[in-house]
């Protein structure tokens, strides 16, 4: 048991970081393009070594902070350590005008455009593009049908095969035999909360959420743990609403209909072909990932037409970093490094 002493320590210490405003990153950034919520942000290389630039895609339903969160395990400080120039598109939180939205305007008003802005700044031949979740669903989509440069596409832990649901499946199944319609919550509601999206990745991940507090509790006296568990909470906690629009054409383009895999999915008219996707692909997942698992990761292999392509699978969950003492993992590293065009120094 904790004795008196201790638990008023620990009140005051969460007081403070409850009352201190959390600050999105520890990279220095600047915004060089603007559209609705949607900001492009870019982190310049204190000495660039590669002309190949780094364009990154977070996912739609959470906050892409998580990628430069605390020094030492920031992928963006890595990243621009190595001597990358990098860009991320941050699509802000919606509102409810916003409702309308779908997949289609977040590839072609935000990616797109997103990318050509950066292209255009940096004045660079080709792009890398790193997807992360649903945002590398989205950047798989995109690259299917850019007429933009793309050299290398990097997609980690990101669901393109919907075929076997790992969860939810009888609700699942419901839904594909026109048992269960959430159409019309959608459309009353026009935004997902926030709080509804954080429910639904809980009931999938943690239903019950109490052993990061146990581990707070034992890590009392350590400074540098208190700080990065309340910036990860903050994080975990920080999901970002879902337009009807962009919840709707999930549900049915892929959980019911599984269109992407089967190459029947659209955006704007334009038919995503997987098969187009040539850029030298590198794909990871990981064994423990219950929200997205293997089987909803590993098919896009055999249906890409790059040449260049490659698998790896770490172990650990869905949220695991890939960044240690401030260094790139080796095989993201030397992924990259033989793939970007090393520039004059």
């Amino acid at each position: 048991m904790m004795n008196d002493y201790k638990l008023d320590a620990w009140k005051k210490k969460m007081t403070h970081y409850n009352e201190t405003p959390f600050k999105d990153g520890v990279t220095a950034r600047k915004s060089i393009w603007r559209k609705n919520k949607a900001t492009l942000w870019y982190y310049q290389a204190p000495v660039r070594k590669y002309n190949v630039p780094i364009f990154i895609i977070y996912s739609l339903i959470n906050q892409p902070f998580i990628l430069d969160m605390i020094s030492g395990g920031s992928t963006i400080e890595a990243l621009v350590k190595k001597g990358f120039d990098v860009y991320m598109i941050d699509f802000g939180k919606p509102g409810l005008e916003d409702r309308d939205m779908k997949l289609d305007d977040f590839i072609q008003k935000y990616i797109e455009n997103g990318v050509k802005e950066a292209i255009k700044h940096s004045g660079a031949k080709e792009m890398t593009i790193l997807g992360y979740c649903l945002g590398g669903t989205l950047a798989a989509m995109y690259a299917s049908i850019a007429k933009e440069p793309i050299k290398n596409l990097v997609l980690f832990v990101t669901p393109v095969d919907f075929s076997t649901p790992s969860y939810f499946d009888k609700w699942v199944k419901a839904l594909r035999e026109g048992e269960v319609d959430s159409s019309r919550y959608m459309e009353k509601t026009g935004i997902i909360p926030a709080s509804h999206v954080e429910a639904g990745i809980r009931m999938i991940t943690s239903p019950i959420y109490f052993t990061p507090y146990l581990s707070l509790l034992l890590n009392l006296e350590n400074k540098a743990y208190i700080d990065k568990w309340h910036r990860f909470n903050t994080w975990t906690k920080g999901h970002i609403p879902l337009t009807s629009g962009v919840a709707k054409q999930i549900i049915q383009d892929f959980t019911k209909d599984n269109k992407l895999i089967k190459n029947e999915s659209e955006i704007n008219g334009q038919t995503v072909k997987l098969s187009n996707i040539n850029a030298n692909l590198l794909v990871v997942g990981t064994e423990g990932d219950r929200l997205v698992p293997l089987d909803y990761i590993l098919p896009l292999m055999d249906e890409v037409g790059s040449v260049d392509k490659t698998a790896h699978i770490l172990t650990g969950g869905h949220t695991g970093t890939s960044v240690k003492n401030g260094r790139l993992p080796s095989y993201l590293d030397n992924w990259l490094h033989v793939r970007s065009e090393p520039a004059d120094l």
